[in-house]
């Protein structure tokens, strides 16, 4: 009987995983006063989680938690909820897809608040749903001191979002994020004051939120909409719409192809003003 070979194609980048060890191994080669660093938070490590909960650790450990006990809390969230890596993982992908001042899984592995910025609420998300909500707040406090990004513990965030430069995000308890959204720093997703009960935005999957946009209220943002930097969206907008300006209004209403989607392609630009009610 003859035997099927299987055929690799070597075209094929290689996991994210392997990519960030082998970037990790160059890089300390090329810096050998970083080679301790790299070696401790990435090369010692077999898998993507345990590599991810020291880092969080090492960020986010202080006098008051040290850096091992919460490393203990991070990887018991990692356990009863491996697609935390998985998510993880699409995370870090998304960053170096749309980032175009990434040049690697190193940079925002290691320096960028945005993503751990993120990875710190998803672990909290866990707790939260598990009732443990006072290590929940402290992990959002904690975010929100170091790397300047507040998201309450509560919040929905799906999966492949990026977060560019984060200092100054804030998003509310019952906002809801999808899949493939980037959002830029100074984005604000909030109520529209002291109203108790479902409050915040909802945001379609592979949204662009510019620079400085505040989407205030329990409104959606259509899948692939865009708001444009500095914007104030106080209503509903559809699917593909463009919004801009304050108060917002639409400026244009494409269909959009999902690869055509505007959290891809980070394109900021605005096409000709028309009119369109919002």
């Amino acid at each position: 009987m003859s035997q099927r070979l299987e055929v690799v194609d070597t075209a094929q980048p290689p996991p994210v995983w392997a990519a960030l060890r082998n970037e990790a191994h160059a890089a300390a080669q090329s810096e050998a006063a970083l080679a301790s660093l790299l070696a401790a938070v990435i090369l010692n490590h077999d898998t993507l989680g345990d590599a991810l909960s020291y880092q969080l650790a090492r960020k986010l450990g202080d006098q008051e938690l040290r850096a091992m006990s919460l490393r203990d809390t991070i990887e018991e969230a990692y356990d009863g909820d491996p697609s935390l890596v998985t998510i993880a993982e699409a995370d870090l992908k998304a960053v170096f897809e749309r980032d175009p001042a990434c040049k690697g899984y190193v940079q925002p592995f290691l320096f960028f608040k945005g993503f751990l910025a993120l990875q710190t609420h998803r672990v909290a998300h866990w707790l939260y749903g598990e009732g443990r909500e006072t290590m929940a707040f402290y992990l959002q406090s904690r975010s929100s001191e170091l790397f300047q990004v507040d998201i309450n513990p509560a919040t929905r965030i799906g999966k492949g979002v990026f977060v560019d430069h984060g200092t100054g995000i804030v998003i509310g308890e019952t906002a809801v994020i999808g899949d493939d959204v980037s959002m830029l720093q100074g984005v604000t997703l909030g109520g529209t004051g002291a109203e108790r009960g479902d409050r915040h935005p909802k945001i379609g999957k592979g949204v662009l939120l510019g620079a400085g946009a505040k989407v205030l209220g329990n409104i959606r943002i259509g899948d692939y909409a865009k708001v444009a930097s500095g914007s104030v969206v106080l209503k509903e907008v559809p699917a593909g719409c463009t919004a801009a300006g304050v108060p917002a209004r639409l400026v244009n209403c494409p269909t959009c192809e999902e690869a055509e989607a505007p959290a891809r392609t980070m394109d900021h630009t605005l096409p000709a003003i028309t009119d369109y009610t919002i």
